[in-house]
C-alpha cells in the first residue's frame, strides 16, 4: 500500500469521510506498481472546489512520483467522490503502461515476438 499520501485540498475544507476515501482509493494503487516502486512512491493529492455560474464543480488532482517518471491525472465533475473514481482508474491505466515499460519480461508477448523464439530455436 502506497503509505505517503498527502491530501490537500484548495477553496475546499477536506473533511474525514472523503480524507479516508481517498487514502483508500490511493493506497489501492499499489497493486499496479512493479515490485521497485513501492519503496519509493509518494502521491500528492489536490482536491479543489470550483464555483462556475451554472453551480459548483470538483476537481480532482493526483500526482505520483515514482522513479524515474512521475504520473499525473486531473479531472473534474459534479461530485467529488465520482472525480476520485474517475482519476483512479485513469491512473491505474498509466500505471500499467509504465509497469510494461520498466518490466522487460511484461508486454512483450506480441506476434513477432512469438515468432522471433520460435526461429531462434531452428537455428
Amino acid at each position: 500500500m502506497i503509505t505517503q499520501i498527502k491530501v490537500t485540498g484548495i477553496a475546499y475544507e477536506v473533511d474525514e469521510v472523503t480524507r479516508k476515501y481517498v487514502i483508500k482509493k490511493v493506497g489501492r494503487l499499489s497493486r499496479y506498481l512493479p515490485k521497485h516502486a513501492l519503496k519509493s512512491v509518494t502521491a500528492d493529492v489536490k482536491l479543489a472546489q470550483v464555483d462556475h455560474d451554472y453551480g459548483n464543480k470538483y476537481q480532482v488532482e493526483i500526482i505520483l512520483n515514482l522513479p524515474g517518471k512521475t504520473i499525473t491525472a486531473k479531472d473534474s465533475t459534479s461530485n467529488i467522490l465520482a472525480a476520485v473514481d474517475i482519476v483512479d482508474a485513469k491512473l491505474q491505466s498509466q500505471l500499467r503502461e509504465y509497469k510494461e515499460s520498466t518490466i522487460a519480461h511484461i508486454g512483450r508477448r506480441g506476434v513477432m515476438s512469438r515468432f522471433k523464439r520460435s526461429f531462434g530455436r531452428e537455428l
